[in-house]
């Protein structure tokens, strides 16, 4: 799966990701409007608007990016109704040629691991008939149970060409209070990513691993350590632009060919339209408003990289 993704980022010449975290605040009101006059003020009137807003960045987008990152928790809040959301989501991103993360930042151990990378990146069996019941082709894993938190996904990963993306150092703020202690001298975080390349000696898909690293673009240094410890790992970089990262702290995030990163941008795409920036779109072209800061994110690292 990692090498599709790398052609695609190949392809549109587009080291980025959208991220899909709609907010009820961030859903223009005509759209609002109209989910709730057909569903009324429902969990499934919000969910309805919430596939309405995302379909339009994606209409708007799609031919820009390779990819896009739904964060489950953004659809979970709304119950049952916003998963269903979150499915048509990932089904209509298919539909359009994206590669799709779900952010779903799982992490147990055992059959329960495995129950997760089931439903999202693998197949399951009832009766005579197979599922593949969220059907994301790469999702977000929480390695802090250990390799029995992390193999059950590798093994799905290796049966069905998908992905995962290790958390390593994350970009909040908060995330050295454990990610940054020092363990015999060495930080939390170079550790994991040590143990991130190993795991992915055993799904490599190309010239790279279909195990993948999480590694905020607020810590810019970090990445860099990080590259030379996971060489074959893609690297998911978030914390562009509202976070604070820009493109010239990401530069060695990637490899010298060009690959080995992915920038996700969420909210400063998908509610674009209420900077000031691109407040002259309007509500109205909440879309073009998202299209055009891809645009700016595209050239933004393009200049860096160059």
């Amino acid at each position: 799966m990692i090498k599709k993704l790398n052609e695609q980022i190949k392809k549109k010449n587009a080291p980025i990701v959208v991220g899909l975290d709609p907010m009820m605040n961030y859903i223009p009101s005509q759209i609002t409007k109209k989910a709730f006059e057909e569903y009324g003020e429902t969990l499934e009137g919000a969910a309805e608007a919430i596939f309405q807003f995302n379909k339009g960045i994606v209409d708007a987008t799609y031919d820009l990016i390779p990819a896009v990152k739904p964060q489950i928790a953004m659809y979970e809040q709304f119950g049952i109704p916003g998963l269903m959301a979150y499915k048509r989501t990932v089904d209509y991103c298919h539909d359009k040629g994206l590669v799709v993360i779900g952010d779903i930042k799982r992490g147990d151990i055992g059959s329960t691991s495995g129950a997760y990378a089931t439903g999202h990146i693998g197949t399951i069996q009832v009766g005579s008939k197979t599922y593949t019941p969220f059907d994301e082709d790469i999702v977000t894993v929480n390695p802090y149970l250990g390799s029995d938190g992390v193999q059950p996904f590798i093994d799905v990963c290796n049966a069905n060409d998908r992905g995962i993306f290790v958390l390593v150092k994350t970009s909040n703020p908060s995330s050295g209070e454990f990610q940054d202690q020092k363990v015999d001298g060495k930080p939390l975080y170079e550790i994991v990513g040590e143990q991130v390349a190993k795991w992915g000696e055993n799904s490599m898909d190309g010239d790279y691993s279909n195990v993948g690293a999480v590694v905020g673009a607020t810590y810019p240094e970090m990445g860099e350590a990080l590259r030379k410890i996971m060489p074959h790992a893609v690297i998911l970089v978030p914390g562009y632009g509202a976070q604070g990262g820009k493109g010239k702290d990401l530069v060695h995030f990637f490899n010298k060919d060009g690959l080995g990163a992915i920038v996700n941008s969420s909210r400063g795409i998908i509610a674009a339209y209420k900077k000031e920036e691109y407040a002259s779109f309007g509500e109205a072209n909440y879309a073009d408003a998202s299209r055009k800061a891809v645009e700016d994110m595209i050239a933004d690292i393009a200049s860096a990289l160059a």
